[in-house]
């Protein structure tokens, strides 16, 4: 289900941990975030509950904006970001934690690589 409103925040509805939610972001936010998990060969529903699961106390759609924004960082050249697979995110989180920084999510599943 998707309800879309005068500004462009789309909310839509999924399911996490058996329970059902909703979530507003922006159209481009539910784009990037689609993109990212055709890249990492998951359904957009297990890459959000992948992100609830890292997210501690913060607000899921701001954890998703969060997560979509460090992926896009993590993408380096000229190459559009939609060429982002998140495993820049993946290696950059560990060493996060080795550093004491605050990981985001590192959601676990099957990613396309390219060679």
């Amino acid at each position: 289900m998707t309800a879309e409103t005068p500004q462009g925040v789309a909310k839509r509805s999924v399911m996490i941990a058996g329970h059902r939610t909703s979530v507003s972001l922006e159209a481009e936010f539910w784009a990037a975030l689609q993109e990212i998990a055709r890249r990492q060969g998951q359904s957009v529903q297990a890459l959000i509950g992948a992100i609830d699961a890292a997210r501690g106390g913060s607000n899921l759609s701001s954890a998703i904006r969060v997560f979509v924004l460090r992926s896009v960082q993590a993408c380096s050249g000229p190459a559009p970001v939609t060429a982002c697979d998140g495993e820049a995110v993946r290696q950059r989180d560990a060493s996060e934690q080795g550093s004491g920084g605050e990981p985001a999510a590192s959601p676990a599943g099957p990613r396309n690589h390219r060679p």
